[in-house]
This record gives C-alpha cells, structure tokens and sequence, in this order.
C-alpha cells in the first residue's frame, strides 16, 4: 500500500508540476503515471550512485549540503526520464531544476497532508 501510495503522491507533482511550468510538457495523466514509474524506479537505482558520486567529487561537500545535492539529482534524474520517454518534454536543465524544486515541495506537501489525515 505504501509504494502505491507513493506512487500516486509522486504522479499528482509531477502533474502539478507540469501544469505551472511552462516549460515541462507532459501529455496527461496517463503519462503523468508512466513518469512518476520512471522516476521512481530511476532514483531507487541511480540516486544512491549519483549521491555517492557526487560526495567523492566535492570531496564530502555534498554531504553536508544534501538538499542541493538531491536537488541537482533529481534534476539529472527528470532529464534522464525526459530522454528516456516522449511522455514528457523539459525545455532544458534550468527548467528540470525547478521542476525538480515544485515536485519536492508538492510531494512533501501531499505527505505532510496524508499523514495529517492518518492514512498512511
């Protein structure tokens, strides 16, 4: 229940998230879905390895700033997905930034609210 859950959660910022950017495109909820999959399953297996990455390259500066640090991930990560699909179009890494940015605060906001509610 709860990957399910967090998938649904995941699925509603990036559709969100597409709805206020005008430079992410996504051609509706159905490929909202097939994102939110393809993002998830890409971070399970990537985000670990691009976190490690980047913690030795800046010789453990990373760490210390790990919100940028997920940021900037999740950003290569939307890229990746956007390469990987033609469900979504991100005009460029500036946009997959703040993409990135609405789709952690939409998500935060709607587990903040599930667990306020106790379903999960």
């Amino acid at each position: 229940m709860g990957i399910l859950l967090s998938w649904l959660v995941l699925t509603i910022a990036v559709w969100l998230t597409a709805l206020i950017l005008p430079g992410v495109h996504i051609k509706g909820f159905g490929s909202a879905i097939l994102v939110a999959a393809l993002f998830g399953v890409l971070n399970f297996l990537l985000g670990w390895l691009f976190f490690t990455v980047f913690a030795i390259a800046t010789l453990g500066l990373a760490v210390l700033l790990a919100f940028i640090t997920r940021w900037i991930i999740n950003a290569i990560i939307l890229k990746l997905v956007d390469a990987m699909s033609d469900s979504i179009k991100i005009d460029g890494f500036g946009w997959a930034l703040v993409a990135a940015l609405v789709m952690s605060a939409a998500g935060s906001l709607a587990e903040w609210g599930i667990r306020a509610v106790g379903i999960g």
